[in-house]
């Protein structure tokens, strides 16, 4: 997967920012640490370098928009979670464990046969009425 270049580091301005975004990295930290993944696989999935994502989680360097939901599904989070606008207990739980890895994992097969496997759930949805 190819590097994508992060965002120019700013600072952050506030401190409801500051406050924000060091929440938000402990939120990242954990799901990651629950999920039983590293900082580099978070960041190969990302396609970005390892160092940006211990920023985020430590609250040194904002997430860009364009990666929360990316960054949400990897971690099982929904983007509101993700960000700080719902309990855990909240709501429909996020996938399991094992149901994240099997998505991560179907996510680096080629977009011919994720096409497959995607008609195929279709198709199971479809017959059990969902």
């Amino acid at each position: 997967m190819a590097v994508i270049a992060t965002t120019s580091w700013t600072p952050m301005k506030t401190q409801d920012e500051q406050r924000f975004f060091k929440a938000m990295g402990t939120r990242i930290a954990e799901a990651r640490k629950a999920q039983h993944l590293t900082q580099q696989h978070v960041a190969d999935q990302l396609g970005i370098a390892q160092q940006p994502v211990a920023h985020y989680e430590a609250g040194r360097m904002r997430v860009p928009a364009f990666m929360l939901t990316p960054l949400a599904n990897i971690l099982g989070l929904t983007v509101d979670r993700l960000l700080g606008h719902e309990s855990p207990g909240n709501g429909k739980r996020g996938p399991t464990p094992r149901l994240q890895k099997q998505f991560e994992r179907i996510s680096q097969l080629p977009k011919a046969t994720q096409q497959v496997l995607i008609n195929m759930l279709d198709g199971v949805l479809a017959q059990a009425g969902h």
